[in-house]
Formats: C-alpha cells, structure tokens, sequence
C-alpha cells in the first residue's frame, strides 16, 4: 500500500506541476497518455520497442558470453590472471559509454551495429567480475569428488560446474539487462537509426514533449514489469532450488 501510495502521490504532484506550466515543459499524465496511444497504434513507432529490445537482447548474449569465456580462462589459465582481471576489466569498467558511443560511430557509422558494440562493451566487466566470483566460490570438496568419478573434464564442468553457478549466471544477465537499457539510450540516441531512444531524438528535435515523457514511460514500465514478472520469480525458484540442495 506504501508502494501504490507513493506513486499515486508523484502522479498527483506530476499533475499539479503540469498545470502550472506551458506543456512545452512538461506535460500532463492525460497528454502523455494520449500521445503513448498514438504511439501504440503507429506501427513505425512502435517498431522502435522492438529494435531497443533487439539491441539489448543481443548485446546482453555477447556481452555474456565474452565475459565469462575471459572469467573462465583467466580461472582455468592462471597465465592469463592478470591480463583479465588485472588489464582487461579495469580498463573497461573506467572507459566510459559515451566514449564507447563516439568510438563505435567513427568506426561502424550510425548502425544497428554502433548500439549493439557500445552496450557489450560497457557490460562485459559485469560478466567478468560476476562469472569470476561465481568461479572462486565453486566447492572444493564437490569437484574433488567429480574427479575421483570421471576424467573427463567437460563432464565435471557440465554436470558440477556450470549447474554450480547457476545463481551467477542468472545474476549477471539480471544485472546486465538493467544496465543496458540505461547505455542502449545513449547509444540509441547519438549512434543508432532506430530504438527508443532514436525516437526520443526525433521527440526532442520536434520538441514533442509528450512523446518524450512517453518514452521514459515506456522504458521504466518494461524495466519494472521484467523485473516483477520474469527476474523475481526465477530468483525466487533459484533460492528455492539451491536451499533445497
């Protein structure tokens, strides 16, 4: 109740403050509703949700599968240790989306390609740190006792390795799909020629404020509604299933 309470109040207060300005500046909750309806029917616009979801999606795949291929060799390979988490990561955590944007521009021009490149690169030092935690807090005793059953080495990782870290895996891809819907705007906006947030360029360059709001709108409802309808019951089937074990 405390939750709905909340919203309902910044709704209210979204309300009073729209009705003390011009709707230039910010509009109201009825205007905004009305121009998301108009969205929702324009299959042009409404195409650019499909294009931000394909951006994120495929950004997350390879962002994923980058790092936990560098977090596993630098565990498997301690030759390689510091290359990963010493140079690699760090120098990846520091550089920053908008730099990556400007970089991707330069070299794949305004493409599909530039957003997909910028939001891997910001999120693959999510994957690494995450799959590298995942990897360090494997039972000992556990893969001891896969050895004295099997040699094989891709059996063990298959059948007590990569169930073992279940929970990393399922917390980086929870971590990495927030995160890539805040830098796919970025990119969306300086980089790509579709999205909602090449959307969001065209609403500011038309100074059609309601479809801006609109867009946050769109984008903050999708975060939540993934987060409450997908995420949360995985992690709670997750908990469930290792207590369990």
């Amino acid at each position: 109740m405390a939750g709905h309470g909340f919203v309902l109040v910044c709704l209210g207060a979204w309300a009073v403050f729209s009705a003390t300005v011009d709707s230039y500046v910010m509009p109201g909750p009825w205007l905004v509703a009305g121009r998301l309806i108009e969205l929702l029917r324009d299959s042009h616009e409404a195409s650019h949700m499909l294009y931000s979801f394909m951006h994120i999606t495929v950004a997350v795949a390879i962002s994923f599968a980058i790092g936990s291929a560098l977090a596993m060799l630098a565990h498997y390979a301690g030759l390689f240790r510091l290359a990963v988490h010493g140079r690699i990561s760090p120098f990846l955590n520091s550089f920053s989306g908008v730099g990556w944007t400007f970089l991707a521009i330069i070299w794949f021009g305004i493409s599909d390609m530039t957003v997909i490149f910028v939001i891997s690169m910001v999120l693959i030092p999510f994957a690494i740190i995450n799959m590298r935690e995942g990897l360090e807090n494997l039972d000992g005793e556990r893969i001891e006792m896969a050895e004295s059953f099997t040699r094989s080495r891709w059996r063990r990782f298959c059948l007590i390795v990569l169930p073992s870290l279940t929970p990393f895996i399922f917390a980086t891809i929870r971590i990495s799909f927030g995160v890539a819907w805040k830098v796919a705007l970025t990119a969306e906006l300086f980089g790509g020629d579709a999205g909602l947030g090449y959307l969001l360029n065209l609403a500011r360059q038309d100074f059609d404020m309601p479809l801006v709001i609109g867009v946050i709108v769109i984008i903050v409802t999708f975060v939540f509604l993934t987060e409450r309808l997908i995420f949360q019951p995985l992690q709670s089937r997750l908990s469930r299933h290792h207590a369990h074990g």
